[in-house]
């Protein structure tokens, strides 16, 4: 959300007016809750139109369950500024993260299509150090209880126009409108072809798909992740990424983290595998 938003909404022209508008917008909440933030930082008519069906949709809960830091995460500008984060460098690989991983595997033995849980004794001995990343309920048989977690269906249509909607991401915040974004993968690369193919995201239940997305990183959730996460270290694993440690990462973060991570082991002189 950025100027041109908030001039599509309330005919402001200027940060100035956008800001004073803002301000009576506003109003005095108690609580964390995304709701209670939202409301008190960026007003009714921004939660209204923005916030309320698309958080719906997408965590399966009202906002007023859902803690605020999932929000806080993204900008609302005064400017024009259209960028999804404040980062000065943003941007993807030029052919994708497959190809980037694929290269830094090279010379790398990789097992495809293995499950860790399923044969964990023969990979815990071929491995120095074990790189846990998924679920970490599921390292333990949820023996202290599941996470919970949400889900994703994709659509996929091809089209047989040159260009469907002018941009890579278009998102979708009406609770009315079943998926909450559509991606068109050629703007991501600037290829230029003449037709094109698109893809809607559906958010979903987890025990329907069994496909893993979002942590709903509530107190209860929060709360047994970490002492999932205390167990695996205190067992010799590394944990990481967004299922390994229950967090809502961006992909810049996920990247920092594994960087860190690998800094550490260096200087500990030991190998992760």
């Amino acid at each position: 959300m950025n100027l041109t938003t908030l001039q599509e909404l309330w005919g402001v022209t200027t940060p100035a007016e956008a800001e004073a508008r803002l301000a009576k917008e506003r109003s005095v909440t108690d609580g964390d809750s995304l709701e209670a933030w939202a409301l008190g930082h960026l007003g009714r008519d921004i939660y209204r139109v923005f916030i309320e069906g698309y958080t719906q949709k997408q965590w399966g809960r009202h906002p007023s369950e859902l803690p605020s830091s999932i929000l806080k995460r993204l900008p609302v500008r005064l400017t024009y500024d259209d960028a999804y984060f404040d980062d000065p460098y943003q941007g993807i690989p030029a052919e994708g993260y497959t190809g980037l991983v694929g290269r830094m595997l090279d010379g790398v033995e990789v097992r495809l299509g293995s499950d860790y849980l399923e044969g964990r004794g023969e990979w815990d001995r071929l491995a120095h150090r074990v790189v846990y990343t998924g679920p970490i309920d599921a390292l333990f048989g949820g023996d202290r209880g599941w996470l919970e977690y949400r889900s994703l269906r994709f659509e996929e249509e091809r089209l047989e126009v040159r260009d469907y909607q002018g941009c890579a991401v278009m998102n979708y915040t009406e609770a009315h409108v079943p998926w909450t974004r559509v991606v068109e993968h050629k703007h991501f690369t600037g290829v230029r072809t003449p037709r094109t193919i698109i893809t809607r995201e559906h958010p979903a239940d987890y025990a329907t798909t069994r496909e893993p997305y979002y942590p709903v990183p509530d107190e209860r959730n929060k709360r047994l992740a970490a002492e999932y996460v205390e167990r695996a270290e205190a067992q010799g694993f590394v944990v990481g990424g967004r299922l390994g440690t229950y967090r809502y990462y961006d992909m810049h973060q996920v990247v920092a983290q594994a960087l860190a991570q690998a800094e550490r082991e260096r200087a500990r002189g030991g190998t992760a595998r």
